[in-house]
């Protein structure tokens, strides 16, 4: 895997961004993390409404932040993670959790969810947080293995709208 950072949007990755973005709709994937990427017309939009999210709560009063995955060797953006300041909020509690993330489906099977949730978690800290919840779906099993090689612990296996989804904790104190 090469080396990857994670960086606010900017409109210096516009083309990476709207890339991913295209290849996320070509392949029928979630779009699990990306914030409003999906509805948004153009990058510029979605950066935008990426910075207000750092400081105007949306999800029903909670602040986020979103960050994408850039490989450094090529500038191309692999993923993006999104990172909720708090869940305190009915959805997140229970099935949203801290944050999500989607690597575009190209680039998957290579290891950069597991740095990028290894990097999110860093910002975790930085923020104050000293347990995080990852909840993924229950097939999702490349994500499950991502969430415990991070230090996720399982604590339980939830139904939401008849789909299986499974709650882990990471502890930040250790």
């Amino acid at each position: 895997m090469s080396e990857l950072k994670l960086i606010k949007p900017s409109i210096e990755y516009s083309n990476e961004i709207n890339d991913f973005r295209q290849e996320l709709l070509d392949a029928g994937s979630e779009f699990a993390g990306c914030g409003s990427l999906y509805n948004c017309k153009t990058v510029d939009e979605w950066i935008n409404k990426v910075e207000e999210n750092e400081t105007q709560c949306h999800i029903g009063g909670v602040t986020s932040s979103s960050y994408i995955a850039v490989r450094l060797q090529d500038k191309k953006v692999v993923g993006i993670i999104d990172l909720r300041h708090h869940i305190d909020h009915p959805i997140l509690r229970v099935w949203g959790g801290h944050m999500g993330y989607t690597v575009r489906p190209s680039e998957r099977g290579k290891g950069y969810a597991k740095e990028m949730l290894r990097q999110n978690l860093l910002n975790c800290c930085s923020r104050g947080l000293e347990k995080v919840l990852i909840v993924c779906d229950g097939d999702n099993i490349a994500s499950e293995k991502t969430i415990i090689a991070n230090g996720g612990v399982f604590e339980a296996e939830i139904c939401v709208d008849g789909k299986t989804m499974k709650r882990y904790w990471v502890d930040l104190k250790k």
